[in-house]
Formats: C-alpha cells, structure tokens, sequence
C-alpha cells in the first residue's frame, strides 16, 4: 500500500454546522445552511479524489454527511472510493450552532438494526465497513449477546464490522473489543481511535490488533482536533520551519510513520486545508524527529478533559 491509500477523508468536521475542531471556521461558508454545507463537502471530496484518495469516513451523527456523500457519490460516478461509517450516536443538533446537545449516544440493538437499514440506504455498496461509534469497555455492547450476533452476520452483507474509540482507557478497549467472539470468530476486525503525538497511549493496543489480529486499523483525530495545526508546539512549528510545510503536514507525518497505522483520516474543512494536510507525503521523519515528537505526549486524562472543553463552534 502506497502513502496515498493510506489516507481517507473523515466527515465529521464538514457534514454538519457546529463541531469542536479548531481551525475551520475561516474554511466555512459564513452562512452555515445545508446547501452551503453540502457544497463545502463537495469540493472537499472533489480535492480529495483528484489527489488519488479513494477512501471516505462518516457516520450516523455527522450531521447530514452521510447524505452528502451518498449525493456526491451518485452525481460523479465514482466506483472506486470505499466508505466507512459509524452507528451508535444520532445527531439531535437540528441543524442549529447554539444546539444544548449535538448528540445522543445509544448502543442497542434497536438502534443498531435502525441505523444500518439508513446507512444502507444511502451509501449502498459503498459501505465496506461498519463501526460502533465510540466504542468503551464498559459499553452493554459486550454483554448483549443478541447485538454480537447482528453486528457479526454483517459478514453476509460483505461489510467489515469495526468499532472506534474515544476516552482515556481506549487502549483497554481496543484489547477488550478484540477478544469478542460469536460462534468461534471475532466480532470485531477493524478499530479507529484517536491517536495523535498528544495522546498516543493507544498505540501499543492498536499494534496488536493490525499485528496479532490482523485488523483494519485507522486513526482519526490526528491533528487533536486542530490543535495541532493552530497552536502547535514550539517543537513540531521549527519542525514544520525546517521542511517548509505546516504544522499540520508534520503531525499527520508523525502517524504515518506508525506501521500499524493502515488509514490516517484527514478532517479536512476545504481544498485548501487538504492540500495542506497532503503535504505530509513529502515528509519522511527520522528517529531522531520522531522522538522529539515522542516527547509532547500528555497524559490520556488531561488530554481528553481539555478535548472536552473545546466548544461547538
């Protein structure tokens, strides 16, 4: 697999009107409306393909994303581009920035025979994979047998079952999802968490899964939600300096230099931030770089508490 095929676009930042990343709200339409929104998804997805990315991830909650994508997919024709989405969470936002709550989480087996039936709809054969939306170790997922039985007969339907994760014991969860068994086969062969020069307290659990289980492993959140392009460390700004690209280029750099790491999504809010992000490709960072990078990881629980702050904007 070649750098390229490496990358997907992730949705979550485009496909509805108010999200946490940092960064975008320059790269959006000033009036968020859903036409205005879907256009700004469009070009995004335009870009992408032009520069031979084949891959797209969205999910139930993203707003009307998968909507999008689905239109997009039928209006240009693309047999080629693979889709991965998520159930578990529906978006309640109403479209609104000042919504109180953007979405509610819900791991049943209602929900998940509901939202497969609309993500099927829309998506059709392009959905190759099928995750539990942040996934944790103490979901009632694992001891709800009739759901493990459901999310494996995917296999039928030819969709990987997946599952991704959010929180500071993600590395528990990983290596928990990956034990699950129905009728003798795992449940699970594919995992997307956060892993970033930030938070990579996941990554020795996500080794084991590519390595050991042999699943798909994607990372999502690779910027920290656009932290690390807007207020990058002092180390990864010289960084940037010395190759003549930005910030953002220098820390997808740094997760595509993690061998288990079989996709790195890019949260994208236009053309121009993509290019941006692509530029990671020139990169190639050598141990001595990618220790120092090692150096401004933070604690899972401080981490993920100032990722909770970050507003809806």
């Amino acid at each position: 697999m070649n750098d390229i095929e490496r990358l997907a676009v992730g949705l979550a930042a485009i496909g509805r009107p108010a999200y946490i990343n940092l960064g975008r709200t320059a790269d959006l339409p000033a009036e968020r409306t859903v036409d205005a929104m879907r256009q700004s998804t469009w070009d995004v997805l335009d870009a992408a393909y032009a520069d031979q990315i084949r891959w797209v991830d969205t999910a139930r909650s993203y707003g009307r994303a998968e909507e999008f994508l689905g239109e997009w997919l039928a209006e240009r024709g693309h047999e080629d581009v693979t889709v991965s989405s998520k159930w578990g969470y529906t978006y309640v936002g109403d479209w609104r920035m000042d919504a109180p709550v953007h979405e509610v989480k819900e791991h049943s087996l209602e929900r998940f025979e509901t939202q497969y039936g609309e993500t099927r709809r829309i998506l059709g054969e392009h959905l190759a994979v099928y995750q539990v939306h942040s996934l944790t170790a103490d979901s009632p997922l694992f001891g709800d047998h009739p759901l493990q039985a459901a999310l494996a007969g995917l296999a039928a339907d030819g969709v990987r079952v997946g599952f991704s994760t959010s929180g500071p014991r993600q590395a528990d969860t990983v290596l928990k999802a990956f034990e699950l068994e129905v009728d003798g086969h795992r449940v699970f062969t594919a995992v997307q968490s956060t892993w970033n020069v930030l938070e990579p307290s996941a990554g020795e659990a996500l080794r084991q899964a590519h390595d050991e289980a042999g699943a798909l492993v994607m990372v999502k959140e690779p910027l920290a939600n656009g932290r690390l392009a807007v207020q990058p460390p002092e180390e990864i700004r010289k960084m940037a300096d010395r190759h003549e690209v930005g910030a953002d280029a220098v820390a997808l750099a740094a997760a595509l230099s993690q061998a288990w790491a079989d996709k790195v999504l890019l949260g994208a809010a236009s053309s121009g931030q993509l290019r941006s992000n692509v530029a990671a490709l020139s990169l190639s960072l050598g141990e001595e770089q990618l220790n120092e990078l090692a150096t401004l990881a933070t604690e899972p629980e401080r981490y993920w508490a100032e990722r909770s702050a970050l507003p809806w904007m």
